[in-house]
Order: C-alpha cells, then sequence, then structure tokens
C-alpha cells in the first residue's frame, strides 16, 4: 500500500499539472512566431507560413516566374506551401509531443492523444512527396472558351 496520504498525492498531482500548463503555455508561445519557409523543388518560389499553417510570405526567386507558363507556376507555389505546412505541422507535433505521454511522477495524469490527421489534415501531413498518383499534384491550367453565338 502507498504510504502517501490522499491529500500528498493529490497536491503532487495539482503541481504535475501547474507545471503542464505552464509548459503548455511556454510551447504555445514558441509557436507563437514560429515560421517554416521553404523553396520550391524547381526554385522558382519561396514560400513562408505561420504556425496556423497561413500563408504569411510569396516571393519569386530569379526571374524565373517570367518564362514559365502559368500552370507551372501555380504548381511550384502549391508545392512549397504544401512542404511548407508539413514542415511547420511536424515542428507543432515535435513541441507537443510530450503532453502526449502518460507523466511517470503523476500517473494520475496519462497524457492526452491528440489526432494530428484531424487538426491538420492527412494532405498537409502528407506533403507533396505522399503517396498519391504521379501528376496528381500539378495544376492544369486550361481555359475553355464558349462558341460566340
Amino acid at each position: 500500500m502507498n504510504s502517501e496520504s490522499i491529500e500528498e498525492r493529490l497536491a503532487k498531482a495539482v503541481a504535475e499539472l501547474e507545471a503542464t500548463e505552464a509548459a503548455v503555455a511556454r510551447a504555445e508561445g514558441e509557436l507563437a512566431h514560429a515560421e517554416a519557409t521553404v523553396r520550391s523543388a524547381d526554385r522558382a518560389v519561396e514560400v513562408t507560413v505561420s504556425a496556423q499553417g497561413d500563408l504569411t510570405g510569396l516571393s519569386f526567386l530569379d526571374d524565373k516566374y517570367r518564362t514559365m507558363p502559368a500552370g507551372q507556376l501555380a504548381a511550384s507555389v502549391l508545392e512549397a506551401v504544401q512542404e511548407a505546412r508539413a514542415r511547420m505541422a511536424r515542428r507543432v507535433m515535435s513541441t507537443f509531443e510530450p503532453f502526449t505521454k502518460a507523466n511517470p511522477q503523476a500517473p494520475e495524469l496519462s497524457g492526452f492523444d491528440v489526432d494530428w490527421h484531424k487538426i491538420f489534415g492527412a494532405g498537409v501531413l502528407d506533403g507533396p512527396k505522399g503517396d498519391r498518383r504521379r501528376g496528381a499534384g500539378r495544376l492544369r491550367d486550361e481555359i475553355s472558351e464558349d462558341p460566340e453565338d
């Protein structure tokens, strides 16, 4: 039988809970201004996203965009955005991963379950190199004009 009284165990659990709350607040503060910057594979564009996955910066590099077809340029932008979001999602997951595990000093406080796919969406976590059919990530530029009457 445990020699600690219920009051002592409760006090330890409360202290652990407060320490966890403080650690979560620090993690949130760390991520509040976090960004991920990625260049497309063709090095035509560079994008920056926030921890929430919002696009906060877009740069067209070395005037490559001037000679690119619109669909190719759009595909480069989307590729870079998807990769930046995936990197930021992995960083957020890594930052909060310790809180998903049980605390050995307070077994009463189990870690919490997180459905990362529900939070970020499967596409964000898979990124542009996920298991998709070839060409599925390409944006096609098509214009269909109605014949004049």
